[in-house]
């Protein structure tokens, strides 16, 4: 695979992303020096992925403190705007805040601030790699000879920084001769599965399949898919998990079929502050993005759209969660604390 970064940290300087939105036509890198140009990045979609967010919230908190005055109430301010730009995905407000503890940990002066916070984002962006590669692992040897999967939405170095979490399991079985086929849904509105899955796939030799999501039921009680696996943006301590939307579907129809549907998903994803899904906030994005792509519209002017960006799926569809720890089974409440203390 050629590789192209996602994602790279200049110290003092900023970092600078692939902007995804442009995928696959346009391969551009974009820097980004201030706080508002990282926020604006990931409003946008030029950064995305619950992982890759994580690296980025660190590293805008290393920006935010180079360019202001380092002090506690700057701080705290940027990890509460970096925080409400886009609420679902957990690392980027919990690793942010790890962020932040760091940064008030090393002492008053902005210099050890802005040192800390720099190096902060540095070794999250290294564990984030390591982690990737280890659960990755974990949730190949899940797979038989054979095997064929399907996924949805994005889930590879573009979502993460490392090899990826579910499409990092593809690529190691790929590599181990264990897999036939890769399926992957287009993933409406913004079609990541299209155009960026399919996009990372081609790069990597591997066999793939592109499919409109309606067509996900259907192939699934064809018998052609053998597992289904997905990435995760938030994860309840009960097992309910936030993805994106039209990842319950799957599951719903994966258990009609008695086909095992994986999450794979870093620890930090987990959130225990969260008991259920039903305490997991949903993001809902502009209603335009339902009607059309980028400038192309092919529904008329003034029509309403329901458009979340993410769904939750219960924890009982769920067969297990692949972390860099280890694959967690039911019952989910005492695996998922269990894995949270070896954290």
């Amino acid at each position: 695979m050629t590789e192209v970064a996602s994602v790279t940290i200049v110290p003092r300087v900023g970092l600078t992303v692939l902007d995804q939105t442009l995928l696959p036509g346009e391969e551009r890198v974009v820097e980004l020096g201030t706080l508002e140009e990282v926020c604006e990045a990931i409003r946008a979609l030029r950064v995305r992925g619950a992982p890759l967010l994580g690296i980025v919230g660190a590293a805008g908190m290393a920006i935010a403190a180079e360019v202001g005055d380092a002090s506690d109430r700057s701080l705290t301010a940027a990890w509460q705007t970096l925080a409400d730009t886009r609420p679902t995905a957990v690392e980027l407000s919990s690793i942010a805040r790890l962020a932040l503890d760091a940064a008030l940990e090393a002492g008053a002066e902005p210099a050890a601030r802005r040192k800390a916070l720099w190096a902060f984002a540095q070794v999250h962006h290294a564990r984030r790699i390591r982690e990737d590669r280890a659960m990755s692992e974990f949730g190949a040897a899940l797979l038989s000879p054979g095997a064929s999967v399907l996924t949805h939405c994005n889930t590879g170095a573009l979502a993460t920084g490392g090899i990826g979490s579910a499409l990092g399991v593809v690529r190691l079985a790929w590599e181990a001769g264990k897999l036939e086929r890769c399926y992957a849904t287009e993933t409406r509105p913004l079609l990541q599965g299209a155009r960026l899955t399919m996009w990372e796939l081609r790069k990597l030799g591997i066999p793939a399949t592109l499919l409109p999501d309606t067509a996900a039921a259907s192939l699934i009680s064809s018998g052609r898919v053998h597992a289904v696996i997905t990435g995760a943006d938030r994860i309840a301590a009960n097992g309910d998990t936030a993805n994106k939307v039209g990842t319950y579907g799957l599951a719903v129809v994966a258990e009609r079929h008695r086909i095992p549907f994986y999450i794979v998903a870093p620890t930090t994803t987990i959130d225990p502050e969260c008991p259920s899904g039903a305490s997991i906030p949903i993001e809902f994005r502009d209603g335009r993005e339902v009607g059309g792509f980028g400038q192309l519209r092919w529904s008329p002017d003034g029509g309403e759209a329901y458009n979340p960006a993410f769904d939750v799926t219960p924890g009982d569809l769920i067969a297990g969660f692949v972390t860099e720890r280890g694959v967690i089974r039911p019952p989910y409440p005492a695996g998922i604390a269990a894995s949270l203390e070896k954290r």
